[in-house]
């Protein structure tokens, strides 16, 4: 099994790398208010240790309900992470949904994100493979952890072996996601560095009927619960206003406890590769 190692901007990413963190809000809602939290990340980052990489979609493709807000757009989306990469030296991550937007993400950010809805549409995986970029895959919350290797090889048959793959819960019921957190071993034995998505995992699918509901209070539970089981980063969707999020407004987390959380986190982290 071959083990790579790899950049995302700045930030080192492997099996034996530091512990980094994926964070920003669920989807683009302004410059300005991405600006403002990127600019936050950056103190985080620097007080914590814990390297950053900001995220945030262009477009969210798979909301509940039909009126539901989906973000700028493609063109309008890039503007502003192009923006928020030139402005605070951050890395930007950013999902896409379609085969035809890997090129022309991929000239903007410094990894491609495929949502854990698509995790096993090929032509996708294959269209972010080829741009040679980092791909962030998702795990699906309908598959097993052994099954995403189907979806690592597709992208390592475009000759691209920089993945990242990303835990998010497991449907369980009705309007429930439950954590194993053995999958995070489990994904890691197939020779990619393994993130957790803390705040994802505590979303209730449809729960408020036309929008998700969540419990983001157990957002930190769980960070820290899959760092002492191996994870390799955290994936945590903040905001300065959580409640006016126009995504996921139930689970984002504030972000003014993410310093705390990430220090507790890099000294769980020490104490576990060592």
């Amino acid at each position: 099994m071959k083990i790579m190692k790899f950049k995302i901007g700045n930030v080192d990413i492997g099996l034996d790398a530091p512990l980094f963190a994926i964070a920003g809000p669920c989807v683009i809602e302004s410059k300005d208010v991405c600006l403002g939290i990127a600019e936050q990340l950056v103190k985080i980052a620097a007080k914590s240790g814990v390297e950053i990489i900001f995220k945030a979609s262009f477009d969210k493709a798979n909301r509940s309900s039909i009126s539901s807000f989906r973000g700028p757009g493609l063109e309008k989306g890039l503007e502003i992470l192009a923006a928020v990469r030139k402005e605070t030296g951050l890395p930007v991550m950013t999902d896409v949904h379609e085969p035809g937007q890997a090129g022309v993400v991929s000239k903007v950010v410094d990894c491609l994100q495929v949502p854990a809805f698509l995790c096993r549409q090929t032509d996708l995986l294959c269209a972010c493979g080829q741009t040679g970029k980092p791909v962030n895959i998702k795990k699906g919350q309908f598959i097993s952890p052994d099954e995403m290797k189907n979806a690592l090889e597709k992208v390592r048959a475009c000759g691209n072996e920089k993945i990242i793959l990303t835990e998010r819960g497991t449907f369980f019921g009705y309007n429930r996601l439950v954590n194993d957190m053995t999958a995070i071993d489990t994904m890691k034995k197939l020779g990619c560095p393994v993130v957790f998505d803390a705040t994802h995992s505590t979303q209730q699918p449809g729960g408020l009927g036309d929008a998700s509901a969540g419990r983001r209070e157990m957002a930190p539970i769980l960070a820290k619960a899959a760092v002492a089981a191996g994870a390799n980063g955290l994936f945590v969707e903040v905001h300065t206003e959580p409640k006016k999020s126009k995504s996921d407004a139930a689970c984002i987390m504030p972000i003014a406890w993410l310093e705390d959380l990430l220090c507790v986190c890099k000294k769980i982290s020490e104490v576990v590769r060592k």
